[in-house]
């Protein structure tokens, strides 16, 4: 259960696009996949039940694939460079956890995606977000919630400013 996985370029346009339509369960499985974690950190993270066939499912896909033996991925790249702002760069991590700073990007997520996005709208990224419980987990969510604000014409234009804003808490 050492094995570690990392998304592929379908596994990244899946969490942007969710032209495969992927169950939510399924995709919040995709979305903590980060070509450093290893299958049984992603057990801890209570994934469900059905864990080694969801990720047997997305690899045999092409969502997902076995990382090098480094632990770092193969060709696909967490984070698209021409998908994030040029001041998308993460803070080190607080040690211990700052549980404020995290319900606050929690919130924050969840209350852009609503504004900008409608109230129903990438409930996975805000279900993802609330479940996290460090904020390496929650910067997960940075690129799939930047996405889904920059499709809407007023989230394009307060990008940047929203991005500022969300980085100085996670």
């Amino acid at each position: 259960m050492s094995a570690v996985f990392s998304k592929t370029p379908k596994g990244h346009e899946e969490i942007t696009t969710k032209a495969g339509g992927l169950n939510a369960r399924t995709r919040r499985v995709l979305i903590f996949i980060d070509g450093n974690r290893s299958v049984a950190e992603l057990t801890e993270l209570h994934l469900g039940s059905e864990l080694q066939s969801t990720l047997d499912m997305l690899q045999a896909e092409g969502y997902i694939e076995l990382a090098n033996s480094a632990g770092k991925t193969g060709h696909a790249k967490p984070v698209p460079a021409e998908a994030l702002p040029a001041a998308a760069a993460f803070r080190p991590a607080p040690d211990p956890v700052n549980r404020e700073e995290l319900e606050m990007a929690r919130n924050f997520i969840q209350n852009t995606l609503k504004t900008f996005c409608g109230p129903y709208a990438h409930l996975e990224i805000v279900e993802a977000a609330f479940a996290a419980q460090t904020h390496e987990e929650i910067r997960l969510q940075f690129e799939p919630w930047h996405h889904a604000i920059e499709q809407t014409a007023p989230g394009k234009k307060r990008s940047d400013q929203l991005c500022s804003q969300l980085l100085k808490v996670i």
